[in-house]
């Protein structure tokens, strides 16, 4: 195969997404599409691709952990030798399609590529020893605690944490189900199409798609990309997890509130919350966010799905919004808050490996700073929804309590929800597990303020 061949090969290029990925932190999704449109790849070539960029990350620690006997100095290895044998093992393991003799010829042209005929001979040794080897025997890491963060490639803080909070029946489940594929699940604009009018259409396209069991909004997309649909062009449907749709329906909207999405980029929950208004009747939600890119973004959104007469916009930090707005302003408050994403895990698998327990301490400050300025500008009675795409208790529980203790006007209710295949926990909030309903990992919980 001629340099250039190979240099175009789908393993070629997960090897350089790979490397930018892990020395560079860039956002596996958003390299592999810019490489993809960039290569002008087919859909088989796209295919493979993908599998290999998300399947390596997924399972990072569990790669190491088979090809550490052959390395001698880790250390020392360049970081793209090591990401060319992390995603050569992945394929011998994981990729029964591939036959091995393939995987070890593709990973010693690549090496010698890239590098020179020694670092080919390293390539072509190591994955030789591999395919000799039996396959690890987990059972033999006593640590429960490190014998499922080596299986499921988690940090050993996370196993250990989920331990703590469901068990280590359940923490299994839950790693397990985080190197399954994600869903893609769109929500229909019940302002402008029926869930069964959206079915019909999509499948007249050509897309094969299901309900969600989650939200009645919601579809599962079982093949095709609907991103390229009409419904999609249109604001028809938007791409949105589950998990998210639950939220705009939690806070009970009526037509005529003044809503303010204090955290509100890329407008996902924002344009939903919008569905519920009418804008002759003054209804209106005020969606506020940091960078004023991510303003944009929002306002696109509101377009395509043809709600940006209730939808207004304002660049700033939540936590300054009273500088601009009267207490007892709005009749209700979403804070969807900044968090460390690890309920985005499956879809987003690098997140594991960067986030640390340090990291929850301070979104925890800046999540109850957001709760406490946002705090004076509801009405007596109105409601207040708190939500994250994470499941840490710090992040969670620990941030509602504080608030709680500090706001004694403030109170919990049960989250409302629409769907009844879904169940509250016995304090009313509402935790999400990807294992449980193949959504995202995901918190809610709805507060009112006394009258």
């Amino acid at each position: 195969m001629e340099n250039n061949s190979i240099r175009k090969s789908s393993r070629y290029l997960a090897m350089t997404i790979l490397e930018k990925v892990n020395s560079k932190g860039a956002f596996s999704n958003i390299v592999l599409s810019q490489t993809i449109e960039k290569e002008n790849l087919s859909k088989e070539e796209s295919n493979l691709l993908t599998e290999i960029v998300y399947g390596v990350i997924q399972r990072k620690r569990t790669l190491d952990y088979i090809l550490d006997p052959y390395l001698n100095n880790k250390k020392k290895i360049q970081n793209w030798v090591l990401q060319l044998l992390r995603l050569s093992v992945y394929q011998l393991y994981y990729l029964e399609r591939v036959p091995d003799h393939a995987v070890l010829n593709e990973a010693v042209n690549i090496a010698k590529v890239r590098g020179h005929k020694g670092i080919a001979g390293l390539t072509n040794g190591v994955l030789r020893n591999v395919l000799r080897s039996e396959k690890p025997d987990y059972s033999k890491i006593k640590d429960p605690i490190v014998r499922l963060g080596t299986m499921y490639s988690l940090p050993d803080w996370i196993i250990d944490q989920s331990i703590k909070n469901i068990g280590i029946e359940e923490t299994e489940k839950y790693a397990q189900s985080l190197l399954e594929k994600s869903k893609v699940s769109l929500r229909v604009n019940a302002k402008q199409i029926t869930v069964e009018k959206a079915i019909e259409q999509l499948m007249d396209e050509g897309y094969s798609v299901e309900k969600s069991k989650v939200s009645p909004y919601g579809l599962i997309s079982k093949s095709g990309l609907p991103a390229r649909s009409s419904l999609f062009k249109t604001g028809m449907i938007t791409i949105q997890d589950e998990s998210s749709m639950l939220v705009a329906p939690a806070l009970k909207i009526k037509p005529g509130d003044k809503i303010l999405d204090a955290c509100a980029a890329p407008g996902g929950k924002t344009t939903h919350m919008a569905t519920y208004l009418d804008q002759s009747q003054g209804g209106e939600v005020l969606a506020l966010d940091l960078h004023a890119h991510k303003i944009k973004l929002i306002e696109q959104n509101a377009k395509r799905q043809h709600v940006e007469g209730v939808v207004k916009t304002q660049n700033i930090d939540a936590r300054k919004i009273k500088e601009l707005v009267s207490d007892e302003t709005f009749d209700k408050i979403l804070v969807d808050a900044p968090c460390s994403g690890l309920g985005l895990m499956k879809r987003k698998p690098e997140i594991r490996y960067s986030k640390t327990p340090e990291d929850l301490i301070s979104l925890k400050k800046i999540q109850l700073d957001i709760l406490v300025n946002v705090a004076s500008l509801l009405k007596k009675g109105g409601r207040l929804v708190y939500s994250t795409c994470t499941i840490t208790h710090e992040e969670n529980e620990e941030v509602i309590q504080t608030f709680l203790s500090n706001h004694p006007e403030y109170t919990t209710e049960p989250v409302y929800l629409e769907s009844n295949n879904i169940d509250l926990d016995e304090d009313d909030m509402l935790r999400l597990y990807p294992h449980q309903y193949g959504t995202d990992g995901f918190f809610i919980c709805s507060l009112t303020k006394a009258k």
